[in-house]
């Protein structure tokens, strides 16, 4: 029998209402906290041990987050460098009462491993 892949969130949440801005939709910093969690899990599981974020690129807000949704942060590595890692980020919903997957935001973090000095140290491929 065939197996059938789904890609799997990073990620999975649901933002309260503490997490909402002036305009009553989930605040932007707390989604790009989101985004960042998922890629440095992601950045940490290629490197093997610690990272750090140094530069968020191509960072796109398509639609609003509401409160209710079921958000997932979906993660790809892009591409790997001798010390960096650049991850791209889909983040999702799923509205209340629907099915359908939305893209509300995308982006690419790039991350630098790190020593035990927290210096930039070579990515063992």
């Amino acid at each position: 029998m065939e197996k059938i892949y789904k890609r799997q969130p990073t990620i999975r949440t649901l933002p309260t209402q503490s997490n909402i801005n002036a305009n009553g939709h989930i605040f932007g910093g707390w989604i790009l906290s989101q985004m960042d969690s998922a890629a440095g899990i992601e950045a940490i599981r290629l490197v093997g041990g610690p990272v750090a974020t140094i530069a968020i690129e191509a960072m796109k807000f398509h639609a609003p987050v509401n409160i209710g949704d079921w958000l997932s942060v979906y993660t790809d590595i892009k591409k790997i460098g001798r010390t960096s890692v650049t991850i791209h980020i889909e983040v999702t919903v799923v509205r209340r009462g629907n099915e359908e997957e939305i893209i509300v935001t995308e982006g690419d973090f790039i991350f630098v491993a790190l020593d035990e000095n927290h210096k930039p140290t070579e990515i063992k491929k």
